[in-house]
């Protein structure tokens, strides 16, 4: 009894060992605890538990029944070697038994604390990660809303540019309007003065034909 309590104590001490220590052996530890408590592990170690507690209850009981019959004054009151030996006995395997049950607690802690130590700093990085893409995001976006503004302010240059390129031309076929109507204008006068100077010209030769006749008239009765 006593050689298997100090194998599993020792055994224990490995796994406290192999859970404080960050290496390979800590992975397939923990590992092997998570099967351990699926399926029937849990009801299996219950079982262990609760029959070292009912041991050490035993331990316990026999060690007060010893130390009450070596107080009885009909006993003599003197604990005898085997009584002695029995109390150590059962004193070294209350003991081994009390530390067993301990240790075995203390695993269970670690490996829930390491587990859910783990679940935080997975969260952790996840936020990280969301945090670092959303700062990207926003980096991202602000990027593109300061283009768009470069793109916006060239656009409404270009606008006014354009406004201003078309007032001007505005300016110009209006004064092209105005050069066309005082032409217009103009070569209604001169087609007004082209017809008075064709008229004139028709009169003109009007009488020119009309002294022509009297000449030939007067030179005909001259020659009578």
């Amino acid at each position: 009894m006593i050689q298997l309590l100090f194998t599993l104590l020792g055994a224990e001490a490995l796994v406290v060992f192999a859970l404080l220590v960050k290496s390979p052996l800590r992975k397939l530890t923990i590992m092997g605890l998570d099967r351990a408590k699926r399926g029937r592990g849990p009801v299996i170690v219950q079982t262990v538990a609760v029959t070292v507690l009912v041991v050490l209850s035993s331990s316990v009981y026999s060690m007060v029944k010893i130390m009450n019959r070596s107080g009885d004054p009909e006993a003599g009151g003197i604990a005898t070697p085997t009584d002695q030996v029995l109390m150590s006995r059962h004193l070294l395997e209350a003991t081994l038994m009390g530390y067993f049950l301990f240790i075995a607690l203390l695993i269970d802690r670690l490996h829930h604390y390491i587990k859910e130590i783990r679940r935080l700093r997975k969260g952790m990085e996840a936020a990280m990660k969301q945090n670092s893409v959303l700062e990207e995001a926003k980096n991202g976006s602000l990027e593109e809303l300061k283009a768009r503004e470069s793109k916006l302010a060239n656009l409404s240059a270009k606008i006014k540019q354009l406004e201003s390129d078309f007032e001007a031309r505005s300016r110009e076929v209006k004064a092209a309007e105005a050069n066309a109507i005082a032409m217009k204008k103009q070569s209604e006068g001169f087609l007004l003065e082209y017809d008075r100077l064709l008229d004139e010209n028709q009169s003109l030769r009007n009488q020119l034909q009309i002294i022509d006749i009297s000449l030939s008239h007067s030179d005909s009765k001259k020659n009578m």
